[in-house]
């Protein structure tokens, strides 16, 4: 066993009286004295602090890094405006997915969110894959995310520029001094931000954040519980590299002009299967959200069965919904199946349990797209 890294707050949330767990190398708190319950309910009702330091944070430099980048990934970066932020996949030659991660184009260079699992091979793959001229700089800094309906009451009062922006802007900004970047985004399905703080100040800042009556730290337990009523996918579970973007639900994130007709088609690791995927539709399974019909939580690695005992895949992410008040999952079944409203059994502890094929997100989005 390597020795666990730390977060910039691993010794407040020690303070806090944090149960740490092992997370992607990291010691992570998975709650707070709240539990997690309560903190998941605290954050669709006020405002919650996560601490997401474990993350890869990158800067691209180089010529035309949006082009460059476009070489790894289905998305549209050309197209990106400065100060705006995408959701982005890296593919393999064979069309599965390597990890997602989020861009921002920042005028002169891309800033990069990876995840912390993968962002050592993340990190990897772009300087083997990416031309010579163009440079790949890991940040040693702490990344914050503030999240719920009460955070822009909350940041109106602590930098009310950054409550200019709508989801997905990014910006410079600063909090009591402090220099900070911020993305009015995040993976709970509320209205939040996401700040992007140097390691040595991360701590200030969010003592300075927890003093705001509305906010409470929140741990990794009840963020995995939001982002699952969210209908986001957490890689390595929901998507991974055996699965397409087209197989996992996400053919939104590739962009328009990288699509067969577009004005950049293909260019990009596995494009041939994925853009035949998205035109022909013969892909054989399908990301679904999944309702449970009483109390019992369906978790992942459970069965997926038809009304007839035949297997059709698995969960591969469940639990209860406290917000909605059901058990909650998401999973793979046939595209025969794929359709909301068609019931599918999971087995669990020797029980066939029926489970409705739902659309995602099973909680209505509270993101700030402007007045």
């Amino acid at each position: 066993m390597s020795e666990m890294k730390h977060t910039p707050l691993y010794a407040l949330h020690v303070e806090l009286g944090a149960k740490m767990v092992p997370f992607a190398g990291y010691e992570m708190p998975v709650q707070f004295p709240l539990g997690v319950k309560k903190e998941h309910e605290h954050t669709r009702g006020a405002s919650g602090l996560f601490d997401v330091s474990h993350m890869g944070q990158v800067l691209l430099h180089g010529p035309n890094p949006a082009e460059a980048l476009e070489t790894l990934v289905p998305a549209d970066l050309v197209g990106l405006p400065a100060g705006m932020q995408r959701y982005a996949l890296f593919t393999s030659e064979e069309g599965g997915i390597l990890d997602d991660l989020m861009v921002v184009n920042n005028g002169d260079h891309l800033y990069l969110v990876v995840n912390a699992a993968c962002k050592s091979e993340d990190i990897a793959h772009l300087r083997q894959h990416l031309p010579e001229g163009y440079a790949v700089e890991e940040l040693d800094r702490g990344l914050l995310a503030l999240q719920g309906p009460k955070t822009a009451e909350v940041m109106a009062r602590l930098c009310p520029e950054a409550c200019e922006m709508v989801f997905m802007q990014h910006g410079h900004f600063e909090i009591d001094g402090i220099p900070v970047w911020i993305s009015r985004s995040g993976y709970t399905g509320e209205d939040g931000f996401e700040i992007s703080v140097p390691a040595d100040q991360s701590e200030a800042l969010a003592r300075r954040l927890l003093a705001e009556p509305e906010v409470e730290a929140i741990g990794l337990g009840a963020r995995d519980s939001l982002r699952l009523e969210a209908g986001l996918c957490l890689y390595g579970h929901d998507i991974d590299t055996g699965t397409t973007p087209v197989e996992g639900g996400l053919i939104w994130a590739i962009g328009k002009p990288r699509r067969n007709g577009g004005e950049r088609p293909g260019g990009f690791p596995g494009a041939d299967r994925i853009l035949h995927q998205v035109e022909a539709k013969d892909h054989a399974r399908k990301r679904v959200g999944l309702l449970g019909e009483g109390r019992a939580p369906v978790r992942e690695g459970t069965e997926l069965f038809d009304a007839e005992g035949n297997a059709l895949g698995r969960v591969t992410s469940g639990g209860f919904g406290p917000t909605v008040g059901k058990p909650v999952a998401m999973g793979y079944v046939p595209v025969a199946l794929a359709e909301p409203g068609t019931t599918v059994y999971a087995e669990v502890r020797g029980k066939r349990l029926s489970m409705v094929v739902t659309k995602t997100p099973f909680v209505t989005p509270g993101y700030y797209r402007g007045k």
